[in-house]
This record gives structure tokens, sequence and C-alpha cells, in this order.
């Protein structure tokens, strides 16, 4: 499965993650695109699960109908989500086609 990291998102955790692919948004030059097109622009390119910090994601955006699954970590410390790596590979499986997490860190 194809992941993209937002902004905000432990650099570190794609190592875990292998040998999923994953991208950052400021790898693709998405960094400026506000939300609702950053999901859209994802969805069009193929990834299936959207890994961010934003905990007001869900409250800004209509995620209803969406494509790609959406992880949002509670806290951007990577000592915290190094200690939550397992909840974070069960939330991406459970995310697969459109559902939405929130993993506590």
């Amino acid at each position: 499965m194809r992941i993209l990291f937002d902004q905000g998102t432990p650099a570190p955790l794609r190592r875990h993650l292998h040998p999923h692919p994953v991208d950052t948004t400021a790898e693709r030059g998405w960094s400026m695109i506000s939300n609702g097109e950053l999901l859209k622009c994802a969805e069009e390119s193929g990834y299936e699960v959207f890994i961010t910090t934003d905990q007001n994601l869900c409250y800004q955006q209509n995620l209803t109908g969406r494509r790609i699954g959406i992880v949002v970590l509670m806290a951007t410390s990577w000592p915290r989500t190094q200690q939550r790596i397992p909840e974070i590979l069960a939330a991406v499986n459970r995310v697969l086609g459109g559902g939405f997490e929130e993993v506590a860190l």
C-alpha cells in the first residue's frame, strides 16, 4: 500500500512501515496545499493511507466517501510515536478503503 505522510508526521516512522512505500508531502511538493485539495491529490495519485498529526482534520474536512484511509497521530514526538508503533501499524491496516483512526500517543 502507498502511504503519504503529512507535515509533522515523524519521518523515522517510515522505516517501520516497510515494505510499504512512504512519501511525504514535502517530497511531493505538496506542502502548501490545503487539506481538502491535499487529500484529493493523494487519492488521485494512488495513495491508500494518509498519516497526519492534524487533530482538527476530521472537523475541517468532510471525510465521507474518501477512498484514502486517514490515521491521525495525536502527537508529533518521535519518542512517543516510537512507543506506539504496533498500534499505528494496526490503525494503518484498519483504515484501508477510506477509514479514519486516531492513535493516542
